[in-house]
């Protein structure tokens, strides 16, 4: 969202992509380097457009989840006050900068299993159920005891052979997790 509105859309047009040269922290930092409004004027933006999924708030209040997310703090917590919602939060920061914006990864750590940052490190001992829908959510899916996907994380989990529950929106979660 804040890519089309604020950043250079053509970068894809020179660059490759995902699983062509780059990870996803190579990506993203290339993408928001491409940012150049003040981040007023971009949290204002996000405040007024992004929207939680339908149960994001019956989820949070009944199950306390961590949320790991391959955004930003700047970013996300803006709309979670929207919502007066408070949620435990690992987050990638962002620097904004009048020439680019600057990525900060959480950690910086390359995961053993997928060769990226990723969010399996992030993921509690213990048993795990996880919901995702994206190519940041693979690797700590397959480290998950339990699976909720949608989008391209399902596809990704169908071409592995993974099991997993599909799910709309979190009232779906919130009613899988029963």
């Amino acid at each position: 969202m804040v890519m089309r509105e604020f950043g250079d859309l053509t970068l894809y047009d020179r660059v490759p992509g995902l699983g062509e040269g780059l990870t996803h922290d190579e990506l993203l930092a290339l993408e928001f380097a491409t940012v150049t409004a003040p981040y007023d004027e971009v949290r204002e933006f996000v405040v007024a457009n992004a929207r939680v999924r339908p149960g994001f708030h019956e989820l949070v209040e009944r199950y306390d989840p961590l949320v790991i997310s391959g955004t930003f703090n700047e970013l996300i917590e803006p709309v979670l006050e929207r919502e007066g919602v408070s949620v435990r939060l690992l987050a990638n920061r962002v620097e904004p900068r009048p020439e680019g914006w600057h990525v900060v990864l959480r950690d910086g750590a390359v995961c053993g299993w997928c060769a990226e940052g990723c969010k399996r490190a992030a993921l509690p001992d213990g048993e795990v159920v996880y919901v995702g829908d994206g190519y940041s959510d693979r690797c700590a899916a397959l480290a998950a005891s339990r699976v909720f996907a949608r989008d391209g994380l399902a596809e990704y989990l169908d071409a592995e052979g993974v099991e997993y529950t599909p799910f709309e929106d979190l009232r779906d979660v919130a009613r899988g997790l029963g």
